[in-house]
């Protein structure tokens, strides 16, 4: 499946736009505050593997899930700023070569 494809199936699930409308400040903020929620919630299960509670192999399946969470409000933030998956994808991945090319991957700040 392609990001946009993906995008466009995962707004027919955007139930929260039925109180926000599609496209405003209040959807971006739904958006993005769920984004931090479910990135947490992988990095929960994370800390259970680190504190014993559970092998890393156990816990792969339900990280997984919280990664597709992730990606569903990934994609419904860009959605709310009309932007397209594919396009931060690959945005994404010229500034990585471009950081690379510089010798800068490892650097710090936003502009390396």
């Amino acid at each position: 499946m392609n990001m946009l494809d993906y995008q466009d199936k995962a707004a027919t699930t955007a139930v929260y736009r039925e109180k926000t409308g599609a496209r405003t400040e209040k959807a971006l903020t739904y958006a993005l505050i769920g984004l931090a929620n479910e990135a947490g919630e992988a990095c929960g299960k994370l800390k259970k593997v680190m504190r014993g509670d559970r092998p890393l192999e156990d816990a792969i399946e339900d990280i997984g899930a919280e990664l597709g969470d992730v990606l569903w409000y990934l994609a419904m933030a860009c959605d709310e700023l009309g932007l397209e998956l594919n396009d931060v994808a690959a945005a994404n991945l010229q500034k990585l070569r471009g950081r690379a090319k510089a010798g800068s991957i490892r650097g710090d700040g936003d502009k390396r």
